[in-house]
């Protein structure tokens, strides 16, 4: 049998000219469908928020927030069809503000960021393991806290850039050079201030430090840099990711790392910035063995950092149990597992596996974006529930931490 003849454009390629065609050929593709969905000229935004949905994230009623509408009262929602009323990300953060200074009593339930001497918390979300959930809790954590009021710098540390990439950003196009991280903690001249890579968002209340194959060249030239003192300087590079955080710190409440899929220089620099640290866990076995490397490589890494001077003194470290069905069997016995080996670090909540996160995550969304009826209301309700009871643990975490 004769072998099917070679196509023109591949009969005499090598193999890194043909995997750049295909990656050539993709990033166009997805471009061209990112600008189907969100055209340059209509950037992607943020939906405005029902009245009911406004009361459940600010803590009041929903026949409070007509009175004060009625009455000319903090910020004028939108009047739609059948006297519905509706707010943006920026109107609830401006309602929090009024009802902040009307209830003084009643401040902090409004207003639950930082005070003057509150220890700025960096929340490092980490695992080498794929598929673990990772980039998802990272975004779901950080829009929920924004969502509650709480200023939010999200740093995108994985080359791949997938946080980037839902918060609207197309890592090959959009980020130009020395626009991530690695911007303000290279090791040459052409570094930057960390403000000059911090980027708003359309989610009011979040600020991003995007990703992409950038970041690579910090694993590159570390190695170099830990022999040249004249290129380090007097700033070990564990140091640099906390020395660039410092620099933006009284702008926000809150860091979320999203940290690589492995244990590179970049995620021990996160990891001596952090305050605490959350692991996500897919309730599978072989998830599971792969943490146990996970934790083996990650307890031998702190152990070098904190040789080397580095501190690790975390307010906090959970295990976030993701992609969970409360129905299966083994993932139930893997849960009960984890629990009774880890105990209380295991969050009480688990991110149940969602059919409607998925959904959300395939237009570059997450269901705090979408609207309740578009993946199915039960679905979404579901899935929701979930969602906010894993980050409604972790920002009591925070809240325990600051003193509350």
């Amino acid at each position: 049998m004769t072998q099917a003849a070679a196509t023109p454009s591949s009969a005499h390629e090598n193999a890194s000219h043909r995997v750049m065609r295909h990656a050539n050929a993709l990033s166009g593709q997805l471009r061209a469908l990112g600008a189907t969905l969100f055209p340059p000229s209509a950037a992607k935004s943020l939906r405005s928020f029902t009245s009911g949905e406004v009361a459940r994230v600010v803590g009041v009623s929903d026949g409070y927030l007509r009175q004060l509408s009625l009455d000319g009262l903090g910020p004028s929602p939108t009047i739609g069809a059948g006297g519905r009323r509706s707010y943006t990300l920026a109107q609830i953060n401006a309602l929090r503000d009024y009802l902040a200074e009307a209830r003084p009593r009643e401040a902090l339930q409004f207003k639950p960021g930082r005070r003057p001497g509150d220890k700025l918390q960096i929340v490092t979300v980490a695992n080498f393991k794929g598929g673990s959930a990772k980039t998802t809790t990272a975004l779901y954590l950080s829009q929920y806290l924004a969502l509650h009021g709480h200023r939010v710098l999200a740093i995108d540390l994985d080359p791949q850039a997938s946080l980037s990439a839902m918060f609207g950003y197309q890592p090959e196009f959009d980020i130009p050079e020395n626009a991530t991280l690695y911007g303000a903690i290279r090791y040459d001249d052409e570094r930057v201030p960390m403000a000059d890579v911090v980027r708003p968002t359309y989610f009011d209340g979040v600020s991003l430090v995007p990703g992409n194959l950038e970041l690579m060249e910090f694993e590159h030239h570390t190695p170099r840099a830990m022999i040249d003192r004249n290129m380090r300087g007097h700033e070990l590079f564990f140091r640099r990711v906390a020395g660039a955080i410092e620099q933006v710190a009284d702008a926000f409440d809150v860091v979320v790392i999203d940290c690589p899929p492995q244990l590179g220089y970049l995620t021990m620099g996160a990891l001596n910035a952090a305050t605490a640290m959350l692991v996500t866990i897919h309730p599978q076995m072989v998830d599971v063995a792969s943490m146990s490397q996970f934790l083996l490589m990650t307890s031998d890494l702190m152990s070098v950092i904190e040789a080397a001077g580095g501190r690790l003194d975390y307010d906090f470290l959970r295990f976030v149990v993701t992609r969970h069905d409360p129905n299966d069997v083994p993932e139930a016995q893997i849960v009960a597992l984890l629990r009774n080996l880890f105990g209380g670090d295991v969050l009480k909540a688990t991110a149940w596996k969602s059919t409607a996160i998925a959904n959300a995550g395939l237009t570059k969304q997450s269901l705090y974006e979408l609207d309740r009826g578009s993946v199915g209301r039960a679905a979404y309700d579901r899935a929701l529930e979930s969602v906010d009871a894993v980050n409604a643990e972790i920002s009591g975490l925070i809240q325990e931490v600051w003193g509350r």
